[in-house]
């Protein structure tokens, strides 16, 4: 019999893109698997979709056991994939974490004694899940285990079970390397200087030695090594010393996402939603023709160059000026989805969103009025001639709307940034002259938070916000693989990814025509030539016909549908499979 197991410190802790990678991609692992289990980090303030319940039998034994080592777990539902979950309670196992880190530089020459708590809390915890799989291991005897690791904040259970000799099929995935990320970070040419790097200089360079040396002996010591895309497993094989055994790309579950035929009638719905919304946000101060308006985002982490947030705010600046000296009479609103820490919403955008709830209010408790009028009027012939209105009703609006002007410009942020003062994106925006004035043709909205149903101001989730959206834009400097823009076509929009990304070069390979997933080409082009093409992208987007905008989707819908878990799983369970064999030998 064979059982499952995924570590990740993304197991119900939602902080990036493998939290949806596991989610997505559970229901198709599990019709391989009699029991599949998950394992991540208890954090009782911030779990996402966890539902406490009794653990088996089996497991509470286990649970008895690791209790007198100071690790307390916590079985129950991981409720969005439906599957069984532990999480570690590693907070009293922390007084031990020296001797932890004292034991991975014994073994495996992990240099941490200067590493602050972003290591020591995942390595502690990593540790005791593996503390945890030996103990499964020991009485699942008659069951061959398949534990898939999950980037180097799982390493340390992997090499937890090497070291003690532990049973079981290993199978390391590392989404993204921390050196390559930090090189990417600091602009230089990655990819053109992988050769001549020396990894374990660069790493204590960048002081991220002990995160790179755990990343590498993760990947030396599992059965099997996998990354996210040809252009990762490149940057692997020099950063980390080993070629990637399969590289397993990120698939979609489509049966969370719309239909095709629903998503033109959802993006109407959404978008006028966003209208809804934009009218309070920016008609307080002055007006334009909504209906001539486009809806553009960019979405994803706080990582100003890597993301190519830089690249975008240049290039919108260069659309602005374009668009601005052509009196072009397009208005392109640009939402920022990028979470960064907040203090409160903007006192002025929430006092004019209540204000025009109001007036729509006060037309909505009017209307059976205005349709009796306008019925009467209709029938009777005088409709053109005469009021619909009443004069109460009039002198009632006016005086509405008259509370609602205001002066000055319209704010670049939804929300006070806790340090406002040196927000890179906020600077780069009033640097790019890009502060909403009136005669801008690019306005901007700095969405500084998660997107909430909820949140008293746009009031939509994120994937309903970007399906009333036209556009995703991720020009994006480092990106292993990239789910924003899958996630976006999967929605019926188009989107701009790069030629630096794992989705891209796909795209590159398999995409014919140049409609639905615009590529930038970044790889060896300065930054102007960046610049200068994207702001070409954004500026043809900008000027297609309807029509055109229609195929565009169309065809990012049917391509990303390549992109099925359906289709890909297949590769996931030949690394499980591969796994077994160099772990157990072939039966």
């Amino acid at each position: 019999m064979q059982c499952a197991f995924e570590v990740s410190w993304e197991v119900c802790n939602k902080v990036g893109g493998i939290y949806t990678v596991i989610e997505s991609k559970a229901e198709y692992v599990k019709r391989h698997f009699e029991e599949y289990y998950f394992i991540g980090p208890y954090f009782p303030d911030k779990l996402a979709d966890f539902e406490e319940q009794a653990p088996p039998k089996d497991f509470r034994q286990i649970f008895e056991i690791l209790k007198t080592k100071n690790i307390l777990c916590h079985y129950g539902a991981w409720t969005a994939v439906h599957g069984s979950c532990i999480l570690i309670d590693f907070s009293e196992l922390m007084k031990n974490k020296n001797k932890i880190k004292g034991d991975l530089w014994q073994e495996y020459k992990i240099d941490s004694l200067s590493a602050g708590e972003d290591f020591d809390e995942p390595v502690t915890w990593a540790t005791a899940a593996g503390m945890l799989l030996e103990e499964i291991s020991n009485k699942w005897q008659n069951k061959k285990i398949i534990i898939h690791f999950h980037e180097w904040l799982s390493g340390a259970a992997l090499l937890y079970l090497k070291k003690k000799n532990i049973k079981g099929a290993t199978v390391f995935a590392t989404h993204s390397t921390v050196l390559g990320r930090a090189i990417a970070d600091a602009n230089k040419p990655l990819y053109s200087m992988l050769e001549a790097i020396d990894p374990e200089k660069e790493a204590y360079q960048y002081n991220i030695a002990a995160k790179h040396q755990t990343e590498k002996a993760s990947a030396l010591n599992a059965d099997v090594f996998t990354t996210v895309s040809k252009i990762t497993a490149l940057e692997t094989e020099y950063l980390l010393g080993r070629k990637a055994d399969l590289i397993l790309i990120n698939g979609v579950n489509f049966s969370e996402f719309p239909d095709l035929e629903a998503i033109p009638q959802e993006h109407k719905l959404n978008k006028e939603r966003i209208k809804e919304f934009l009218l309070a946000y920016f008609f307080p101060y002055y007006t334009f023709d909504i209906e001539n308006c486009l809806f553009y985002f960019i979405s994803g982490r706080y990582e100003f160059h890597n993301k190519g947030i830089d690249i975008f705010i240049e290039g919108l600046k260069r659309l602005n000026e374009k668009l601005k000296k052509e009196k072009s009479k397009k208005r392109v609103v640009v939402f920022f989805f990028i979470p960064v820490a907040t203090k409160s919403k903007d006192v002025e955008v929430l006092e004019n969103n209540a204000l025009t709830k109001r007036i729509e209010k006060f037309i909505e408790d009017n209307l059976p009025e205005i349709r009796k009028n306008l019925l009467y009027k209709a029938i009777s012939g005088t409709l053109s001639n005469e009021r619909i209105f009443s004069e109460t009703f009039v002198a009632e609006i006016k005086k509405l709307v008259f509370s609602l002007k205001k002066k000055g410009l319209p704010p670049i942020t939804i929300y006070e940034l806790v340090d406002g003062q040196n927000d890179i994106i906020l600077n780069s925006l009033q640097n790019a002259g890009l502060t909403n004035k009136e005669e801008d043709r690019i306005k901007v909205i700095y969405y500084g938070s998660y997107l909430s149903s909820s949140d008293g101001l746009l009031g939509l989730d994120y994937y309903s916000a970007i399906w009333g959206c036209h556009l995703g834009v991720f020009p994006s400097y480092y990106e292993p693989w990239g789910y924003t823009p899958i996630e976006s076509a999967a929605h019926g929009v188009p989107s701009i990814t790069t030629d630096l990304s794992g989705f891209g070069k796909f795209v590159e390979e398999n995409l014919k025509s140049n409609k639905g997933i615009f590529v930038l080409k970044r790889e060896s082009k300065s930054d102007d030539e960046v610049i200068d093409e994207l702001a070409d992208y954004l500026y043809r987007y900008t000027n297609l016909e309807k029509e055109e905008r229609i195929n565009s989707k169309i065809v990012a819908e049917n391509f990303v549908r390549k992109l099925s878990w359906e289709n890909l799983i297949s590769e996931y369970i030949r690394a499980y499979k591969l796994s077994l064999a160099r772990a157990y030998g072939k039966s």
